[in-house]
């Protein structure tokens, strides 16, 4: 059985349409968390490439060598927690975190708009807290000269120091949002139309190609855009 969302992805790429630019300061903000979550996606692929390098390492050297390993699984684990905590901010830019969409068709536009900013407001208070205590951890194992328990024994600040800069960056990526939102309605902070199907995130202009992206209810209604700079 075939979904509208396997049509969607599987369609050509091709150029979207330019997305409108915020004017101001919230529009500089944006630009430059665009411009830092593009480097850090690149940088978080190419950690998950070398993770995967890594573990390929590991396998040859363990069963084919018959040599001990010390420092492979460590290094694949610190490379991808980097590549997750790292990219949040990127991967939430384009609201392509799991979400559970079951009430997107119950609840009129009105009530989906509230819904949405709530939702990032809930989101934000939790990543803060996670950020929060993420640098306390980061802080002690760097006062405490805390090392893995491993052979290996790499400093336990690395990966804590990751995971703090990651939920921070995450942390004002919903700012950024939440602020879009109240200012042009939830458009303009990344909502997408339509969202449909298990919570898929799918855009109705979704590689440029309208015609074979599936249909779905509008969660928000028609809502305010921000306007585009000439």
């Amino acid at each position: 059985m075939s979904h509208g969302f396997d049509a969607a992805t599987a369609a050509p790429e091709a150029r979207g349409a330019e997305e409108p630019r915020l004017p101001g300061l919230l529009g500089t903000f944006d630009r430059g968390m665009r411009l830092l979550n593009k480097v850090i996606l690149a940088v978080g692929g190419l950690c998950l490439v070398a993770a995967c390098l890594v573990l390929t390492h590991s396998v040859v050297v363990r069963y084919l060598l018959k040599e001990p390993t010390e420092w492979q699984d460590e290094m694949a684990v610190y490379l991808i927690i980097g590549a997750t905590f790292l990219s949040a901010a990127g991967v939430q830019a384009k609201r392509g975190h799991v979400a559970i969409e079951a009430l997107t068709g119950l609840l009129p536009p009105a009530a989906n708009r509230v819904r949405l900013l709530l939702a990032d407001v809930v989101s934000l208070a939790f990543c803060l807290f996670f950020a929060w205590k993420s640098w306390s951890l980061d802080h002690e194992a760097w006062v405490d000269g805390q090392v893995s328990q491993s052979t290996w024994g790499p400093p336990l600040w690395i990966p804590y120091t990751l995971m703090s800069v990651g939920m921070s960056l995450l942390c004002l990526q919903f700012v950024l949002q939440i602020a879009e939102a109240l200012a042009y309605g939830p458009r303009a902070a990344g909502w997408a139309q339509p969202k449909i199907g298990l919570g898929a995130d799918v855009n109705r202009d979704m590689h440029g190609a309208a015609e074979v992206a599936p249909r779905g209810p509008d969660p928000m209604g028609q809502t305010v855009s921000a306007k585009v700079e000439r």
